[in-house]
């Protein structure tokens, strides 16, 4: 059993010494806690010496993989300075600090890749610990903003994995609630299993209070339970006060106070030393079978594939062929992860893409292309009045024949072929990006990239013209046979009076749902009036609010859409912006916002504006149109436009 932990510790140096990833999962302990919480003051209680770093801030900026053995002699070896030995403490100190800055540089950036340290003395048990930078809040120098994140996501990536014990440091003179380490430790070990608690700094809690409680494990309790011990002071680091007259101070500590004096026996350093070594002992053998397994099937996998390379030949066909279908396969698994979406971290973070851009095309502009489908409604007219006068002859007709209304209508229902086509176009289009993005890989072969290209492209188009037949052929159904029983369909009568109702209540079948939200610019307001610069948008079915920013805890004004129209906005030749420019306003001319006809909003691409327009038209607010002025002739006709045109609109849902 002795000999457990020295094996994994001959594993931990073959896998960093050879610079590739662990992909075994070894037992290990890691020490978690926030600054200053006096991890670096337990580890150095363990070995009897001073030998890590101090400072202000992020003094561990590197995973220090410490291997405690017990041996005569006392010295330090590192890994990366293999046959020196440090007797002086002082320079392994040094070397620390020299390392980890050879690789995150001198101003507090951190690094994931670990520093080996083993230490042999007569006063320390076998025990292997990581000890893990401790948490910020705020990043000085050089570091990155998001350095708590950095911190968070090394440190998971050692506690996470169920072989690893958690040694969590908290101090006991701030509230256990808030604890950095036991709320990390919780997330990865909510049972607390695999989490050992040491309380630190019992001598420095307010007088009259005690931690009896926490080291009972009465509060937060753990299955491992928690150990309190007492560190130095700063005064008496800084004084150079010997760590073995520590150690006794704290054994007098622990027995004359009168909270801990009956638990004595179970606190302190050496104590804490015991148990560790006894639990990561425990903890190896309970995991080595399945341990051993794995380097067993990761080993048979490895002698198979040496076994292959033994005899490759270049010109084997087989070889060939199997390395050709791993590169189709690969292409195969990166075009359905395009397409159906994916966590992966090779997504695209900077622009839509693949499937995201098709389900744009579905959702937002085939909708917006069709409702802005020009329409003459001067020319509807006058083809109105034809066809009436052309199906009665000769004959003076006092109703409107049903065969006028199916000429009309046929006509504008087949308008929709032009929108739905382009739709098809725009996703084909998509699709021969989303392959020429998934081949990319295959850089290496030309001819098979260029052969792979030709085929899945031929399939496409292929599907692509039956696609379009089959649309085609549904717009044809709807053309075939005007259905005016259909419960859908409202009679001349009802249809005008209930368009007129809707207008004057303004009421909505939405509500007032959320349909976007996102940064646009409003471009016709003054730099010193607020505007020309990007606010953040929340357009609702009922009005659009923007905020200054995506809090949206300071709203700078909220705009009902009622009786609202959408027009483009030309640049002009002076212009010196590239954006794309669309307005919001009313045709009755009356004020939009404040002393503004128009409320101008711009998005970097047209493809921005596009989809902020589709959205728009989920809200009920479309794009002007050209008005005509009516004559006496011309009134009944009128009510047969907008009777045709509810049929329509009808026969588009």
């Amino acid at each position: 059993m002795d000999n457990l932990i020295p094996i994994v510790n001959k594993l931990q140096d073959a896998f960093t010494s050879l610079g590739v990833h662990m992909q075994l999962d070894l037992p290990q302990i890691a020490v978690v806690g926030g600054q200053s919480a006096g991890k670096s003051s337990v580890l150095e209680n363990f070995v009897g010496k001073d030998f890590l770093p101090r400072g202000s801030g992020i003094v561990t900026r590197r995973p220090l993989i410490l291997q405690l053995i017990h041996g005569v002699t006392e010295y330090g070896e590192f890994l990366h300075c293999k046959g020196k030995k440090f007797a002086n403490f002082d320079e392994i100190r040094k070397e620390i600090e020299d390392e980890t800055d050879r690789v995150t540089g001198s101003n507090k950036g951190i690094s994931n890749i670990p520093i080996n340290l083993r230490v042999y003395s007569p006063h320390v048990l076998n025990l292997t610990l990581i000890d893990l930078p401790g948490l910020t809040k705020v990043a000085i120098g050089d570091q990155p903003v998001d350095i708590e994140q950095q911190i968070k996501q090394m440190i998971f990536q050692f506690i996470r994995k169920e072989t690893c014990l958690i040694l969590a440091v908290t101090p006991a003179n701030t509230d256990l609630a808030n604890s950095d380490a036991l709320k990390l430790a919780k997330e990865v070990d909510p049972q607390g299993v695999r989490t050992i608690g040491v309380i630190t700094k019992l001598d420095l809690m307010d007088e009259g209070t005690d931690a009896r409680d926490i080291l009972e494990n009465k509060l937060l309790p753990l299955r491992r339970g928690y150990i309190g011990v007492v560190n130095r002071s700063q005064k008496d680091i800084e004084g150079r006060k010997d760590i073995h007259q520590a150690l006794a101070a704290e054994r007098k500590f622990f027995l004359s106070h009168a909270s801990y004096r009956h638990m004595a026996d179970r606190l302190g350093t050496p104590y804490l030393q015991r148990v560790l070594n006894q639990q990561l002992t425990n903890h190896i053998r309970d995991t080595l079978p399945g341990l051993r397994d794995k380097l067993q099937k990761q080993m048979l996998t490895l002698e198979k594939e040496v076994e292959e390379f033994k005899h490759f030949q270049p010109g084997d066909a087989s070889i060939k062929t199997k390395a050709m279908l791993q590169m189709i396969q690969q292409l195969q698994s990166d075009f359905e992860r395009t397409i159906e979406g994916s966590g992966s971290a090779l997504v695209n973070t900077n622009e839509l893409s693949g499937g995201a851009k098709i389900n744009r095309i579905f959702h937002e502009r085939l909708r917006f292309e069709i409702v802005k489908m020009a329409c003459d409604e001067k020319e509807l007219r006058r083809e109105i009045s034809f066809a009436i006068r052309n199906i009665h002859g000769i004959r003076v007709g006092l109703f409107t024949p049903d065969m006028a209304f199916e000429a009309i209508v046929k006509r504008q229902i087949a308008l929709l072929k032009e929108p739905v086509i382009k739709c098809v176009d725009l996703v084909v289009q998509e699709l021969s990006v989303v392959v020429r993005m998934c081949t990319a890989k295959m850089g290496r072969y030309p001819r098979l990239r260029e052969e792979t290209e030709r085929i899945i492209t031929t399939h496409v188009r292929q599907r692509e013209h039956s696609c379009k037949e089959q649309i085609l052929l549904l717009i044809d159904f709807e053309l075939a046979y005007m259905n005016t029983n259909h419960e859908d369909f409202i009679g001349f009568a009802n249809a005008q009076n209930k368009s007129e109702n809707a207008n004057k209540t303004g009421t909505r079948q939405l509500g007032n749902q959320v349909i976007r939200k996102g940064h646009m610019v409003i471009q016709n307001l003054g730099i010193m009036k607020g505007g020309s610069r990007p606010y953040w948008f929340v357009l609702t079915s009922e009005s659009i609010s923007w905020y200054k920013d995506e809090d949206e805890k300071e709203k700078k004004f909220m705009l009902p859409l009622d009786g609202l129209k959408l027009r483009d906005i030309e640049q002009g030749f002076m212009s010196m912006s590239r954006r794309v420019t669309f307005a919001l306003f009313s045709p009755d001319g009356r004020n939009v916002y404040k002393d503004y006809k128009q409320l101008e909003l711009s998005c970097e691409t047209v493809e921005d504006v596009e989809s902020w327009k589709a959205s728009f038209l989920r809200a009920g607010v479309y794009p002007e149109k050209q008005e005509t002025q009516e004559n006496g002739d011309e009134v009944r006709i009128r009510n047969i436009v907008f009777f045709f045109f509810f049929i329509y609109n009808t026969q588009m849902r």
